[in-house]
């Protein structure tokens, strides 16, 4: 590899431009894996990314989207439910390069436990959905599998299909708002800790990637091309690094925090560890095409809320989501939040305000 090359690399790993999920560890933290000691998971705040309701019932689903790829889901109703009755109900969206069991079944459960029906999904490409080859990038699809999700929904006898809702957290606050244009079925959309995902590969976070470096990216995807289809081995790029040394950036430490530690590690079935959160590289230039902000005004009338931390790398894309937004908008900040944060912290993440906006705009 050239140092071109290489360097490229690095910037888009410290960047964080293949991936949606990254923070800032605390000091204490950093310190510790700069003196190479190994890592603890960081619980403050009441970090519960596998959290069990007792007050839920859990049920594995699956659903066809319209082009017959099989989506795998956890269906969460609060215990009691009147299934002759009809509810509202709430498709949440995992972190991009995550899988459900990685803070959307957290969010689902926690919402269930407000009244609401809640379906946590694997997206196509990732976890236990469809789709070959694993951990690709196709953003039509993935917002296909959320319009899939409320074709699901919206036929089961105890949802009441006018009153149906989607919270997409990181890389899935963009998909929601791409399904969400097209299909006025989605009543009311939130997002947490948002990533455009589009804008996040062009030009990289504060817009700090050059035209050239794009180009370069480009050419490395499209080259690779040719050798995995005469038979090459699939290469994969972004995602969390699995080593940590006293150079690595201050955003993966706490992005290994989350998914290579037990606070939030998870393997999917037929994957590994070595993959899980890496896109691959020839189709992770897909999303260089994908502007979910564009018209994302007409989404108006329906109510739309943006969620992030004050101390968020990305809470760049959430106020430009609101700045473009039409009318019935709300862009929450949260004080001392950062990224990842929000993606388990249970006592930083505003659970009020999602429920009180999903049952204003769902009633």
């Amino acid at each position: 590899m050239t140092k071109q090359a290489s360097d490229r690399r690095e910037f888009l790993k410290t960047a964080g431009t293949s991936v949606a999920a990254l923070g800032v560890l605390s000091v204490a933290g950093s310190a510790a894996f700069a003196a190479g000691i190994p890592p603890v998971p960081n619980l403050s705040h009441g970090a519960n990314n596998f959290f069990k309701s007792e007050k839920v019932t859990a049920q594995k689903v699956t659903f066809n989207n319209q082009y017959q790829m099989k989506i795998v889901g956890n269906l969460f109703t609060p215990k009691g439910l009147d299934r002759h009755a009809k509810h509202p109900a709430i498709i949440v969206g995992h972190p991009m390069g995550a899988v459900k069991e990685q803070s959307s079944n957290l969010y689902a459960q926690k919402l269930a436990e407000q009244g609401f029906v809640t379906l946590a999904i694997d997206q196509s490409f990732w976890g236990e959905s469809a789709g070959l080859r694993r951990n690709a990038v196709a953003p039509d699809i993935y917002a296909e599998a959320i319009s899939a999700a409320v074709d699901y929904l919206g036929t089961q006898s105890f949802v009441n299909r006018a009153r149906i809702g989607v919270l997409g957290i990181c890389g899935s606050g963009s998909f929601v708002i791409s399904a969400a244009k097209i299909d006025p079925r989605m009543r009311a959309i939130a997002t947490v800790s948002m990533y455009d995902m589009g804008a996040a590969n062009r030009n990289a976070l504060n817009h700090s990637q050059t035209l050239e470096q794009r180009k370069q990216i480009i050419a490395e995807a499209a080259e690779q091309r040719y050798a995995e289809f005469t038979g090459g081995a699939t290469k994969y790029t972004g995602g969390t690094d699995h080593v940590l040394n006293e150079k690595t950036h201050p955003i993966q430490r706490e992005f290994f925090d989350f998914y290579r530690t037990p606070r939030g590690e998870f393997t999917p079935v037929d994957s590994s560890p070595e993959a899980t959160t890496h896109p691959t590289l020839t189709s992770n230039v897909k999303f260089m095409n994908f502007y979910p902000f564009n018209d994302i005004e007409t989404i108006s009338p329906r109510p739309m809320l943006f969620i992030t931390g004050d101390q968020a790398h990305s809470k760049e894309f959430s106020e430009e989501a609101y700045r473009l937004a039409g009318p019935a908008k709300e862009l929450v900040i949260i004080p001392g939040a950062g990224h990842v944060d929000l993606y388990d912290r249970v006592n930083l993440i505003p659970w009020d305000k999602l429920n009180a906006f999903y049952k204003k705009n769902l009633a």
